[in-house]
């Protein structure tokens, strides 16, 4: 029985970490997208513009024909990395919220069966112990010189 509860207890941290290793398994691409994507957005939004000071300096004015497309592509990347990156930060919030719940599950369900096994132990302890005599002492040889 000695290192039954250590035993225990080691393979059940195993178990939970196993087992919250699987459930988020394949959030991180979702955090990675929704902290790129903005970024993406940003230098799409970059980009665009620098297409529009192109044009202006090519044609020399300020058309807006000459403009209009260099806007057009900065908005779309912005709008790109937005509609990227804002689905994917909520749905990673709610998967690590829902992941947090399980885990919290899965400890104290490992809690419980450490509190079973070491209740048990304590009884087969408690069945294997001496009988205990009527003034309180475990049973033993009449040489001993008992004092108190």
């Amino acid at each position: 029985a000695v290192g039954v509860k250590e035993r225990v207890s080691s393979l059940l941290t195993r178990i939970e970490v196993r087992a919250g290793k699987r459930m988020s398994a394949g959030t991180g691409i979702l955090a990675s997208i929704g902290s790129v994507g903005p970024f993406v957005g940003l230098f799409g939004t970059v980009w665009g513009i620098m297409n529009s000071f192109i044009g202006i300096s090519k044609a020399q004015t300020t058309n807006l024909a000459i403009v209009a497309p260099g806007i057009t592509e900065a908005l779309l990347a912005t709008a790109i990395g937005l509609v990227a990156a804002i689905p994917a930060v909520v749905i990673y919030n709610y998967f690590a919220r829902s992941v947090g719940g399980y885990k919290l599950i899965l400890a104290d369900a490992a809690a419980a069966v450490e509190r079973l096994v070491s209740r048990d132990l304590d009884h087969r302890h408690a069945r294997r112990a001496p009988p205990r005599r009527q003034d309180g002492f475990a049973h033993a040889p009449d040489s001993i010189a008992r004092i108190g």
